[in-house]
């Protein structure tokens, strides 16, 4: 039988906190590369998610504290779908999926780990990525790490952002 080891996760499972303040908060200003930030907007920003669904589970945060999108001032509307047309086109040509998922948990009771500040998942999805392992052993098979998920998707964001 083989093992599959990601401590790095244990954290996370527990719900250990492994840092303190409001873990969005504390990206608004960190090395990019070290965090995984993708792109700095003016209200939004694009990061990795750190304990993905998938490889190239991306996040759009919010730069300041709002949990709904009824509380977004229209220029934060507007780049905020600019920037889900980005993080869209920059999956599919870095990734080559068979579908999209795109959303956010609006509240604690929807499932939002943090539902004080506003963010939207993103993730490219393929037939095979739900399988037993997720199923019945709640474990997830990452076929990157989030260092390679990162190196192919920057220079793709980055191209996009110039374009857009």
């Amino acid at each position: 039988m083989e093992r599959m080891y990601a401590p790095w996760r244990f954290a996370y499972v527990t719900g250990e906190k492994t840092e303190s303040g409001c873990v969005f908060c504390n990206r608004l200003e960190c090395d990019e590369q070290e965090n995984f930030v993708l792109h700095r907007g003016d209200h939004w920003y694009l990061i990795l998610n750190r304990y993905p669904y998938n490889n190239g589970h991306i996040l759009l945060v919010l730069g300041r504290h709002s949990a709904t999108l009824a509380g977004c001032t229209s220029a934060e509307l507007a780049e905020m779908g600019n920037l889900l047309s980005v993080m869209e086109k920059a999956l599919l040509e870095a990734f080559q999926p068979q579908g999209i998922n795109c959303g956010y948990n609006g509240g604690q009771s929807a499932g939002a780990g943090i539902p004080e500040h506003l963010h939207l998942h993103m993730l490219p999805r393929w037939s095979g990525d739900t399988n037993f392992m997720s199923t019945i052993g709640q474990t997830r098979i990452m076929p990157q790490t989030l260092e390679q998920s990162y190196e192919r998707l920057l220079p793709v964001v980055r191209r996009l952002i110039v374009d857009s």
